[in-house]
């Protein structure tokens, strides 16, 4: 009978110590395979899906020609809210400082600031109004004679340019359909139609530093637009300036605006409701330049997710033939869907005076009582011009 022997499992003394190690060259000279990164269906109904199409759709619209991103940006056709910047809404500055995330500083920039307040002394009128005493009583006698031509004819000629913007601002719950309980974007457009407008070919300076509106307050409305009264509608987006893209003048200077017929100081004051007065102006300043200036900045290829890269300025005048105000309008972001808008300190700037009263009545074929300083701050307004 043969004899069983036990092995060892131990492994002999006399083996070579790199025996065990003989693949270790040949594993590190194999490679992982390399796969693309797996990402989601552009088709699938996902959240994820739906996160990717928005990525490859801005994508498209960043590589693309600045006619081509304007198409692209105001393609997609959704039920709007449509602003409109002369409203009887109560307390409308309000709201429209938060559809567009505008901080309002009363008075105007410091380079505006000494016919402000005041008429400023002789002295200072020179360097004020940037004009000789000669000229600006040439100036005075124009206004004057303009004053009483409008006086006798009722003449008002209305150039009716057209501005318009669209853009997203804030979030909604849908409330009912087949996408009941998702958030979808809350689009606005505003189409304006000023009086006259200015337009110049390079951008007017900024008339504070940009850093300078991370401070600033937005007024904050927790209620949805409609509640204004606002109403969405089925409404087409446009992006314009006032000129086509082509034109070399797309650079806005100042606008002007007329009140409507239907806006009465004296019945304001009547109903109790003299707070309203100023409150109109600046809503319709605040939707007025905003638009003005967000259209100017998509003309330069700035958008929801390019934001600008420096300020774009604008200024305007409302008036109904006796009261003057003047507004400073400084756009210092685009970015106000709630996408980007959540680490994005920028806020737009307006600046704006009280009602300022050019003359005080007509009087046996005399204006009386006209406001040198008035005339003065005009002057200025147009005198502001790009540096050279």
């Amino acid at each position: 009978m043969a004899a069983r022997t036990r092995l060892s499992l131990l492994l002999p003394k006399s083996l070579h110590p790199l025996r065990t190690h003989r693949h270790v060259h040949t594993e590190a000279a194999v490679k992982e395979p390399s796969y693309p990164p797996i990402v989601a269906s552009l088709t699938a109904k996902s959240k994820a899906a739906r996160l990717r199409q928005i990525e490859e759709r801005v994508k498209k619209i960043c590589a693309s020609p600045l006619d081509e991103k304007l198409s692209l940006i105001t393609r997609i056709q959704r039920m709007k809210f449509v602003v409109y910047p002369q409203t009887f809404a109560r307390n409308p500055d309000r709201w429209h400082q938060h559809f567009t995330k505008t901080a309002y500083i009363p008075g105007l920039p410091e380079k505006f600031s000494p016919g402000a307040e005041s008429p400023p002394a002789a002295q200072d009128h020179t360097a004020a109004t940037g004009i000789d005493d000669a000229a600006f009583s040439e100036i005075r006698d124009l206004v004057t004679r303009v004053i009483l031509h409008e006086h006798w004819h009722k003449v008002k000629k209305h150039l009716n340019p057209q501005v318009s913007f669209y853009w997203r601002r804030g979030t909604r719950t849908i409330p009912k359909g087949h996408r009941k309980g998702r958030l979808e974007p809350i689009r606005f457009q505003i189409d304006d139609h000023p009086h006259s407008q200015i337009r110049i070919p390079q951008q007017l300076p900024q008339f504070a530093p940009l850093e300078a509106s991370y401070t600033a307050e937005v007024p904050e409305v927790p209620y949805a637009p409609n509640l204004m009264p606002l109403f969405r509608r089925q409404y087409e987006n446009n992006i314009f300036t006032g000129a086509k893209l082509p034109d070399p003048v797309c650079y806005g200077h100042t606008q002007f605006h007329l009140v409507p017929d239907r806006y009465h100081r004296e019945r304001l004051a009547r109903q109790q409701q003299s707070d309203q007065v100023e409150a109109f102006l600046r809503a319709n300043a605040v939707a007025s330049l905003f638009a003005w200036t967000g259209a100017q900045a998509t003309y330069q290829g700035f958008w929801n997710y390019e934001d600008v890269s420096r300020p774009f300025v604008s200024q305007a005048v409302i008036t109904d033939g006796h009261y003057f105000s003047f507004f400073c309008y400084q756009l210092n972001t685009v970015a106000l869907s709630s996408e980007v808008d959540g680490n994005n300190p920028r806020k737009n700037i307006l600046w704006g005076t009280e009602s300022l009263r050019l003359y005080q009545d007509v009087q046996d074929g005399e204006v009386v009582g006209l406001d040198d300083g008035v005339v003065r701050l005009l002057v200025q307004f147009l005198m502001n011009q790009p540096h050279s």
